[in-house]
């Protein structure tokens, strides 16, 4: 195994090192509060990635490369060190190697392909901590909303309701229009840009946070020496306006949460509206706004979303170098259909029966 990325020191001096495991295929908030359980419970943080060939044998071809997964697992911020190609069935080897003194995992079972607990030996030698699995989110859910073409996630605010009209009206008018990343404190870092920080302002969907999105933070970051990210999201019905189909694929809070855990990311606005207008670079003191090389849409008055950072001289297109994008992903979803309905099947079989075995 290749250890890569120690980010953080996560020297073997005795302090606590976590070890954490998994596919972390289409990396969503599930996985970061995972992560970020573990990293709470020591020192320094180790993650290891199972490569393709590993996942396909037990569970089904990943939706993501292994390269990609790994990189998508650096970018989380409570990650210290990623060790790439990690075996998929957690030995004492394996805490030993790494100098790990336990594993954490989450309050669900993973098994083999023979359906032997992955787990089971660190279990056994009382070196395995579990830690809270949260609820309402999965590769399996998010592979079955791109095959179903299902929208009944989107958090709903219709154009028209009393509720949406208050907050597009209002947005400007006061700070607890504001909605940031303050109020999710678990995911937010909770700092302030300091003096010497560039404050950036970067709106979008930023859908099923994939690696091209990860390479247009980081030229976003590359643009200033300080730089202090602020994402704004648009709403769900925004989303579907300028992307149609059954887009987005993850609702408002799940990107959010997503966009939090990536560690180029110093805040978010949850609602962000789609014009950028003087009113937001004002209260945030954004300094530079940034957008990649994507057309965009106009606004639904017919104005270019970008006048007023434009007029002010600090609108600028970033490349990232990186052409993927959410549709790209659905279309790896569809050409595999049949593999990913599979898997989706046995996993659904899998939650039944631990559910049948806990209720007796």
């Amino acid at each position: 195994m290749d250890r890569v990325s120690e980010q953080n020191g996560g020297q073997l001096d005795g302090s606590v090192r976590v070890w954490c495991d998994g596919c972390y295929d289409m990396v969503h908030f599930g996985h970061a509060n995972q992560l970020r359980q573990a990293k709470a419970m020591g020192d320094s943080l180790v993650v290891g990635v199972h490569t393709d060939e590993e996942i396909t044998r037990h569970k089904g071809p990943p939706v993501f490369t292994e390269s990609e997964r790994y990189r998508m697992v650096k970018a989380i911020k409570w990650v210290d060190e990623v060790v790439e190609g990690a075996p998929y069935v957690t030995s004492i080897d394996t805490l030993d190697d790494n100098g790990c003194q336990f594993c954490v995992h989450g309050d669900d079972v993973t098994l083999t392909v023979d359906g032997k607990d992955t787990y089971g030996a660190v279990k056994k030698a009382g070196r395995y901590r579990e830690c809270q699995r949260t609820q309402g989110v999965s590769t399996t859910d998010l592979v079955g909303r791109m095959l179903l073409l299902t929208r009944t996630h989107h958090s709903y605010l219709q154009d028209d309701s009393s509720e949406y009209t208050k907050h597009t009206n209002n947005f400007s008018k006061g700070s607890r229009f504001f909605q940031t990343s303050q109020r999710i404190w678990q995911f937010s870092s909770g700092e302030e840009p300091r003096p010497e920080d560039t404050v950036i302002y970067v709106p979008g969907a930023f859908d099923l946070f994939h690696v091209g999105l990860l390479d247009f933070l980081m030229a976003v970051a590359a643009q200033c020496e300080n730089p202090y990210i602020i994402v704004g999201l648009h709403y769900d019905q925004e989303v579907n306006r300028y992307k149609g189909k059954n887009y987005p694929i993850m609702n408002i809070h799940e990107r959010t949460l997503s966009v939090l855990a990536c560690r180029y990311v110093s805040q978010a606005i949850i609602g962000a509206p789609y014009s950028v207008t003087a009113e937001l670079l004002d209260y945030f003191k954004v300094e530079l706004v940034c957008h990649g090389n994507t057309d965009t849409m106009l606004d639904t008055s017919g104005a270019d979303p970008y006048a007023e950072p434009k007029r002010r001289g600090i609108f600028r297109k970033v490349a990232s170098g990186n052409d993927l994008t959410t549709d790209d992903i659905v279309q790896r979803i569809i050409h595999n259909r049949l593999q990913y309905e599979k898997r989706n099947a046995k996993k659904v079989a899998q939650a039944l029966q631990q559910a049948a075995q806990a209720s007796d």
